[in-house]
């Protein structure tokens, strides 16, 4: 069961702000090299395919939202 200050919290929404707060994506592309960070050729290969769909999915919502503009 939920208690009320739960509910209260799930109810509340976020500020237009926290939507458009990119801080952690851009710490992803633009971080310092982690000499702790163990080095895998797997585990970079991982890290830029992910860097690889972040980018796909921009350029995709882009696209969408440029596209849905277009037909107002």
């Amino acid at each position: 069961m939920m208690s009320e200050e739960n509910k209260t919290q799930k109810e509340e929404k976020m500020p237009v702000k926290e939507y458009f707060n990119f801080g952690e994506v851009l710490g992803y592309y633009f971080r310092k090299k982690d000499t702790n960070r163990p080095k895998n050729f797997n585990l970079k290969m991982m890290h830029g395919i992910n860097k690889i769909s972040m980018i796909m999915f921009l350029i995709a919502l882009i696209v969408i939202i440029a596209r849905f503009i277009s037909r107002m």
